[in-house]
């Protein structure tokens, strides 16, 4: 299969819904500690994107990164054992959720700071971001910049937060802007697609608008505390747009049945190995700190 296969697209939004699905309920049982920010909703966006992007094309994600970091190509077993805290996770379970990065495939990593390559829409009123639009169009960096607008900002709706709109930010600074549908896996891979080839002949960097919804909580504390800031019908309209089922009726039944059964056959495979994987050593909790290697000194008297 190709990057731009139906197929392949509708496998990754699979992929990444069933990951999350099955990391909310590692959440609910304890396994995974700390919570995550759920990324069901919006998978068609990191699966649009990453499958106009080459193997060497270098990306960076959000706190809601998940879908970033699996839809350019990290392995779910080692992504899940992560969010375990395993020793053979992404990161050797010291990145966890936030900060899963996998150099082999060109992610830099998730981010918990706000305004990355992929971001939301609550950053686009950070200055840090304005100032790397600034810099991007005056030196003419090949950079897409995405923005995943679900709606929120945690739970400020963007109607209450943003003056003017999102693509007249980037225009401001001569950059190109399109606004795209962000359910249809499809349109945001065509979206980019062109996108980076005029960036890749020289056009500099381009703007992604890609209008989504987040079908679950900000954050999976949310399911404990019950904030009441989007009203049920909100929520049931927004999900019936589901990009799952947007590319995977673009399959013959059989064709999605059997990438069902393949990806459920992975997870089990991946939460099979994160689950066996042994727990880092206390011991070494200090190790990589610093990029020369240096081991920091242990506290105390």
């Amino acid at each position: 299969m190709t990057r731009d296969d139906p197929v392949r697209l509708y496998r990754t939004v699979r992929l990444i819904r069933r990951f999350e699905e099955r990391a909310v309920a590692l959440v609910r049982s304890g396994a995974i500690v700390g919570g995550i920010h759920p990324y069901l909703g919006q998978e068609g966006i990191a699966a649009g994107v990453c499958a106009a992007l080459r193997d060497d094309d270098l990306v960076t994600g959000t706190h809601r990164g998940h879908g970033h970091v699996l839809a350019k190509g990290a392995d779910p077993a080692r992504m899940l054992a992560e969010l375990l805290g395993r020793e053979t996770g992404l990161n050797r379970g010291r990145g966890g959720s936030m900060h899963a990065a996998d150099l082999g495939v060109g992610v830099l990593g998730a981010n918990a700071i706000v305004g990355a390559t992929f971001f939301g829409d609550g950053a686009v009123n950070e200055g840090m971001l304005l100032e790397a639009f600034n810099l991007a169009a005056l030196w003419r960096v090949p950079v897409l910049f995405v923005c995943e607008n679900n709606g929120y900002a945690t739970t400020m709706p963007v109607d209450g937060a943003v003056a003017g709109t999102i693509p007249g930010r980037a225009e401001a600074f001569g950059m190109p802007a399109a606004v795209v549908d962000g359910q249809d896996p499809e349109t945001v891979r065509d979206a980019t697609a062109a996108a980076v080839a005029r960036m890749r002949a020289g056009g500099g960097p381009e703007l992604i608008e890609a209008r989504t919804y987040r079908f679950d909580a900000h954050h999976t504390f949310e399911h404990a505390v019950r904030l009441d800031y989007r009203a049920p019908g909100e929520v049931a309209a927004g999900r019936s747009r589901d990009p799952v089922d947007i590319q995977g009726a673009r399959l013959p039944e059989a064709d999605r049945a059997a990438v069902d059964a393949e990806v459920e056959a992975t997870l089990d495979a991946a939460l099979e190995f994160a689950l066996a994987s042994p727990e880092p050593d206390p011991a070494g909790a200090l190790e990589h700190l610093y990029a020369s290697g240096l081991v920091a000194r242990t506290g105390g008297g």
